[in-house]
């Protein structure tokens, strides 16, 4: 049996999605409610608007990840895909309402044996 890897912040990535989209059509209107759909299908979170995050386990999966991101485009518009590191990712400082919030507890890592 193979000794199992862990998994460190320098492997573990995320994927940062954002996205402008037109939305003044009802054909236009469709796409962005399916490829939102979609999004929240593979596992992203909604930021804000326009700006979804995932938690991949390594910089594979996220490629992977964008892979099918990039089948499921909707005809208009501009979407955009960065990639970190889960120890860039920790360095994020965030502010609600005028006020530091503590950093965002990272999912839990999932082994398989």
């Amino acid at each position: 049996m193979y000794p199992m890897k862990a998994l460190s912040g320098y492997h573990i990535m995320w994927a940062m999605l954002y996205f402008d989209l037109p939305v003044v059509t009802k054909p236009e209107k469709d796409a962005y409610l399916e490829f939102r759909n979609f999004l929240l299908d593979e596992g992203f979170e909604m930021a804000q608007f326009s700006v979804y995050l995932r938690n991949c386990a390594s910089k594979e999966v996220a490629e992977a990840l964008i892979k099918r991101v990039e089948k499921a485009l909707p005809p208009e518009g501009k979407v955009y895909i960065l990639s970190i590191t889960d120890k860039q990712f920790e360095s994020t400082v965030r502010f609600i309402k005028n006020k530091r919030q503590t950093p965002q507890k990272n999912p839990d890592q999932l082994a398989l044996f």
